[in-house]
């Protein structure tokens, strides 16, 4: 099977989350088409030659001044952004919300959608600058159907995904494209914070019987930051192989 092709030469995407997983393949595949892709992640995750080589910046996206020095470097070095991917992501434990730490609970949250928010605060005035961008925010399925025993994360992905309708719609006019992704269980070391039990519910709910991929969401997001997607903003895209009922 071919895959399109994409011409990002000369354009700069963010990608948070980007050391393993999900964030790791989009950042290869916006690559490979071209673009110059700066990793974001958690101070120690990212090998240190791509830091050396302005290719990567420590950030934890609940931290907004640790945001806005990384944004600075990276508008240093590079010049401008075009692309920002919002991937950093964290599921925290599975269980009844009356058992649920009341801490963990807003860690949860802080960084799926928090972190989000500030990221997208961070960047949008520099989009707006340039006249011109993507913004893909990584939400979930558990956003659209509130998956029993993750009430933190299924608050906070659907906290993305309206937050993602109201963004698109401010910057309708604009030459920026605001879009979500909302995948089901995909297969990436996340689901290790899960129970193999809640997992497999995961698989069973499955038309297709099987978990995602990080490639394939990847290749979903390269035609969001694309300029084929062009009439396109405020929308979530269902990657559930058939799930979604909505």
């Amino acid at each position: 099977m071919s895959l399109p092709r994409y011409d990002f030469a000369g354009s700069v995407a963010i990608v948070t989350g980007a050391a393993t997983g999900i964030g790791e393949a989009i950042a290869a595949r916006l690559a490979e088409g071209g673009a110059t892709v700066v990793a974001w992640d958690l101070p120690g995750a990212l090998p240190g030659a791509p830091m050396q080589q302005g290719l990567a910046q420590e950030a934890d996206v609940t931290d907004r001044d640790a945001i806005h020095r990384a944004l600075g470097a990276t508008l240093k070095r590079w010049g401008r952004v075009d692309m920002l991917v919002n991937n950093a992501g964290f599921a925290g434990p599975t269980m009844p919300l009356d058992e649920f730490d009341p801490q963990t609970w807003q860690r949860v949250v802080d960084v799926n959608l928090v972190g989000v928010f500030n990221m997208c605060h961070a960047v949008v005035p520099q989009l707006r600058k340039q006249g011109r961008g993507r913004i893909v925010n990584i939400a979930s399925l558990a956003g659209k159907e509130g998956t029993p025993n993750a009430s933190a994360y299924s608050a906070a992905k659907a906290g993305v995904m309206a937050m993602t309708k109201s963004l698109g719609k401010e910057l309708a006019t604009t030459g920026i494209r605001v879009n979500a992704i909302a995948p089901a269980a995909v297969e990436t070391g996340l689901l290790r914070q899960m129970s193999p039990q809640h997992v497999q519910t995961m698989i069973d709910k499955s038309p297709m019987q099987r978990l995602g991929t990080p490639a394939e969401v990847a290749e979903l997001t390269a035609w969001l930051c694309s300029d084929a997607c062009s009439f396109s903003t405020g929308a979530v895209f269902d990657l559930s192989g058939g799930r979604a009922s909505y």
